[in-house]
């Protein structure tokens, strides 16, 4: 049985940054559900959506105009027919009634065969719109840097590609044709009223004026309730990924009941926010009805009298009537687009405030390429120049190391929790970037290399050992998609891995589903050596790469890491003191400095930490 090394972690020291589980920490922006954008950066999202589209938008268009043409056409017709066909009819003229029939139904042809033509314009202007949002998500949070998916949870990201990207999806599909029709009905309507009879046209153009105080006001008290809406379903999602991802822990623990009462208060706060956007609306609904409603009896009271005396024609007064319905109805689904754009406006805040993150650590703006290796073998020298970094969370933990690892040397390097061993290693993969100081690669400062050029160089293989869905071949495979099968399974038996994957159903070709779940926790970490090995980097980073493995699987392991590592630069973050052998150079840091550098034979035969460590693990073993 191998002892893992453990101490208390220094007071104010802390080795990686606080991972967020849905609370993220105090003074962070990333404790809010909307992240700070640039002024105007929605509007600009929606127009540069929008830009590559512009013709089919402008064909769209130009579809809903000519059908709302064809749809106000029919109560002119009606105002004709009563006034001049039907009495041409009594007097024996058949002819203007059966124009104002074929008129009719010619418009009412049209207005279908347009409105069709606009859902169909429409719904690939949406599509297309809706799927390059989305890719620009997930390219944008891909390229985004390791400190910034620390922070911000997965449910949120989750969240933007789903519910947010919906919300503008029902804007697209329905409520900007509510809008155009509105706007249009208003255009349209108001013109032909006024040319009908200008006192009628005076009266229902006054009445605007009260339904625009509705809107505005139902605008301004939505626009706050749908983002408390919008917020309130994100934290739902993100609860409901957080607890699924840690159900083991959630079991072992007997979290249920406490998730479960969680869960129902972020669910009801989801529920009060959607009563309070269906009150809101019920509040325009009537109040536009109201003015709609009086403005019509006023109307039609006013009329009749207008008719009694002469003074107004019946068949302008039932053409009065009919528009004013038309130009009604469509104010009371005003409300409907009002509601869709609220939520999205809501949505798309968040979308833009996601993607005007930056990535902390950036693409240099003149990238180098690294130079010839200076040996045979592929490994390259590592330089830590007074290097200083503290995590934005928390203290410095590194506040001045200075470290010089020659190519091809191995180097182990152990410590207490929060020493700042992992540290050590995300600088060296650049996930992060020091606050002070240089990481140099056979000279070349990490800032300076372009991120494929410090991949080829640069591997890190975790404790974890994350694999996807997708076959064996496919996952050792990653870091070089060109190699070839007999490459892959070249690699495979060279880590020692062959003869368990060619026992699996499908041999390479063997799907090991979600985080590579059909394999054990061994036979992962052996896939994710043979993935190094295929990639052959210059400088391979071992991050606890064995401690979550039984005896057994970590002598497999040791095994291949013996292999992966020859002729190789290497630094291994060692949990397990046995991990310690295979080094060639012993690190032992504390509150982020070096206290004892050399050979393990060396400082074994000491009076150091690590002779006290070793001699501690030796006594476990007995």
């Amino acid at each position: 049985m191998t002892a893992p090394i453990t101490s208390p972690p220094a007071p104010g020291e802390a080795e990686d940054p606080p991972r967020t589980t849905g609370a993220e920490q105090p003074g962070d922006d990333f404790d809010r559900d909307v992240l700070p954008s640039p002024p105007g950066a929605t509007a600009a999202l929606l127009r540069s959506l929008l830009a590559p589209l512009r013709a089919r938008v402008t064909f769209t268009v130009l579809f809903l105009l000519l059908q709302q043409a064809a749809v106000q056409a029919g109560p002119l017709l009606v105002a004709y027919a009563i006034d001049r066909a039907v009495p041409a009819f009594r007097d024996g003229d058949h002819g203007p009634l059966v124009a104002v029939g074929a008129g009719y139904l010619l418009c009412s042809l049209a207005a279908g065969a347009l409105q069709y033509g606009f859902i169909a314009a429409s719904a690939r202007v949406n599509q297309d719109v809706l799927l390059d949002l989305r890719g620009r998500i997930f390219r944008h949070a891909q390229a985004l840097s390791v400190d910034f998916h620390e922070r911000y949870t997965s449910g949120r990201l989750i969240s933007r590609s789903t519910t947010d990207v919906e919300s503008l999806r029902e804007l697209l599909s329905e409520g900007l044709q509510e809008l155009i029709t509105v706007v249009l009905s208003f255009v349209y309507i108001s013109a032909m009223l006024l040319w009908l009879d200008l006192g009628l046209g005076a009266v229902a153009v006054a009445s605007f004026g009260p339904l625009y105080a509705l809107v505005r006001t139902y605008q301004r008290r939505a626009g706050r309730v749908y983002r408390q809406r919008s917020t309130a379903i994100a934290a739902v999602i993100v609860k409901f990924v957080e607890t699924m991802n840690g159900i083991r822990p959630v079991r072992a623990f007997r979290r249920e009941a406490a998730n479960d009462a969680d869960f129902a208060a972020l669910n009801r706060r989801h529920e009060r926010t959607n009563g309070n956007a269906l009150l809101e609306m019920a509040r325009y609904v009537v109040g536009s009805r109201l003015v709609a409603n009086t403005t019509v009896a006023g109307i039609v009271l006013w009329g009749a009298y207008r008719v009694a005396d002469g003074t107004l024609a019946l068949g302008v007064l039932a053409a009065a009537v009919l528009y004013l319905r038309r130009l009604y109805d469509p104010i009371d689904r005003l409300g409907m687009f009002l509601n869709s754009y609220q939520s999205a406006a809501a949505s798309l805040e968040k979308i833009a405030g996601l993607l005007a993150q930056t990535p902390s650590v950036p693409e240099p703006a003149t990238p180098r390429e690294l130079p010839p290796p200076v040996s045979e073998h592929p490994g390259r020298e590592v330089v830590f120049d007074a290097v200083r970094f503290g995590y934005r969370t928390g203290g410095e933990v590194l506040p001045r190391f200075d470290l010089t690892i020659p190519a091809g040397q191995t180097v182990a390097v152990v410590g207490s929790t929060g020493a700042g061993k992992s540290t050590l290693a995300k600088l060296l993969a650049r996930f992060y970037d020091p606050s002070g100081g240089r990481v140099l690669l056979d000279g070349t400062d990490l800032r300076d290399l372009a991120v494929p050029e410090l991949r080829r160089g640069v591997v890190m293989v975790t404790q974890e050992a994350f694999l996807f869905s997708g076959t064996v071949a496919e996952n050792i495979a990653i870091g070089r998609p060109e190699a070839t099968r007999e490459e892959i399974e070249r690699a495979a038996k060279a880590i020692g891995a062959h003869d368990f994957i060619a026992a699996l159903p499908d041999g390479y070709d063997t799907d090991v589903r979600k985080r590579g779940g059909r394999i054990s926790a061994g036979q992962r970490q052996l896939v994710a050596f043979a993935r190094a090995l295929l990639a052959d980097p210059a400088v391979l980073i071992l991050d606890e790469a064995t401690s979550s493995l039984d005896v057994p699987g970590e002598r497999a392991v040791q095994r291949a890491m013996t292999t992966v590592l020859k002729g190789r630069t290497a630094v291994v973050i060692a949990h397990r003191l046995s991990t310690v052998e295979i080094a060639d150079r012993v690190l032992v840091m504390e509150h982020g400095r070096i206290v004892e550098d050399g050979a393990p034979a060396e400082l074994i035969a000491g009076t150091g930490r690590f002779a006290d460590l070793h001699r501690a693990w030796r006594d476990s073993l007995a």
